[in-house]
């Protein structure tokens, strides 16, 4: 089976059969997308006929916010044109692989998140298969079977946004862990300054803000940072260059570990343009042995689409009806 890479993947019955409708959620701290992902036959690429966005309105609690999906979910339930064989969520947060429930969020930006037991509750409303796995996760897969990797064997995908996630594709499946945790790419060590912090604080869009106001005391949004790096702001461009640099140095080190056939990138920081770039690419052949050089590093395909069709990939998969 390869490797969500769990050969004790839950496997789930249906009903349905092609073509057949998956409804897909991306829960994010701002927003909650919901959308009919289509698949007309097998191994056919999806579409999306149908897609809303709601606020997450966070501070209201994570009940809340559970119910919000809910409501979501059944409208999008209201608007699939074939049968339904499931309900596919990336969510904000650690996903627990066992049970689909929140085992950690950031309590400042989706406050009474952790602990939710998001699967749990859709499968007592719908009653019908799901998956539930981390947003990053989500686009990850969804860049590997439709976007900028498909295609490829194995894969990486750096997504540098306000905060830092990853994952790894091996053999077309998303490579989870022994908890679902795999893949919090932003958590390992910061390769500048002599370490100390992690790879978030200084690649994020969030960390590239907080550089900047420790080096200048002024609190600027990323991309007015990025704007003042081309403007002749030396404060602005060192850290840009850094969170690039940063990003290569560590980017060669998971290379050098699982050999991917291309390195997805993608998310807010990636728009910071050619300092960025280069400083990424610069940093990652000068650390990384010369037979892996010519990595493939490409830019993600699917925009806001990608963790959708993720998490409707990861719900065929739990049914068998992946295609990988």
């Amino acid at each position: 089976m390869g490797a969500d890479t769990r050969a004790d993947i839950e496997t789930q019955e249906t009903t349905a059969s092609w073509p057949l409708t998956v409804v897909s959620v991306d829960v994010g701290g701002t927003k909650i997308a919901v959308a009919t992902v289509l698949y007309k036959h097998e191994g056919g690429a999806p579409s999306i006929p149908w897609k809303i966005e709601v606020p997450t309105k966070a501070q209201r609690g994570g009940d809340a916010v559970l119910e919000t999906i809910v409501e979501a979910v059944r409208e999008g339930m209201g608007h699939a044109t074939t049968p339904v064989a499931g309900i596919g969520v990336g969510t904000a947060g650690r996903v627990r692989v066992d049970d689909g429930s929140i085992a950690y969020a950031v309590e400042s930006i989706m406050p009474g998140w952790a602990g939710q037991p998001v699967k749990a509750r859709l499968l007592q409303e719908f009653g019908i298969p799901l998956a539930v796995m981390g947003d990053v996760q989500a686009h990850a897969l969804g860049e590997a079977r439709w976007g900028a990797a498909q295609g490829a064997d194995t894969c990486i995908v750096l997504a540098p946004g306000t905060g830092m996630g990853g994952g790894f594709i091996c053999h077309g499946r998303i490579v989870l862990g022994a908890h679902g945790f795999a893949g919090e790419v932003g958590a390992t060590l910061n390769p500048l300054d002599g370490g100390g912090a992690v790879l978030e604080s200084v690649a994020s869009g969030s960390g590239i803000e907080a550089r900047y106001e420790d080096l200048t005391g002024e609190h600027v949004s990323g991309a007015e940072i990025s704007h003042r790096a081309y403007e002749g702001d030396e404060a602005a461009r060192k850290v840009i260059e850094d969170a690039g640099r940063a990003l290569g140095i560590a980017l060669a080190g998971w290379v050098n570990v699982f050999d991917p056939d291309v390195a997805v990138v993608s998310g807010s920081v990636t728009k910071a343009g050619v300092l960025w770039h280069d400083a990424l690419h610069k940093a990652y052949e000068a650390h990384v042995p010369a037979v892996l050089a010519d990595l493939s590093i490409v830019e993600a395909g699917l925009g806001s689409d990608a963790p959708l069709i993720g998490a409707s990939q990861y719900l065929l998969d739990s049914l068998g009806m992946g295609g990988r």
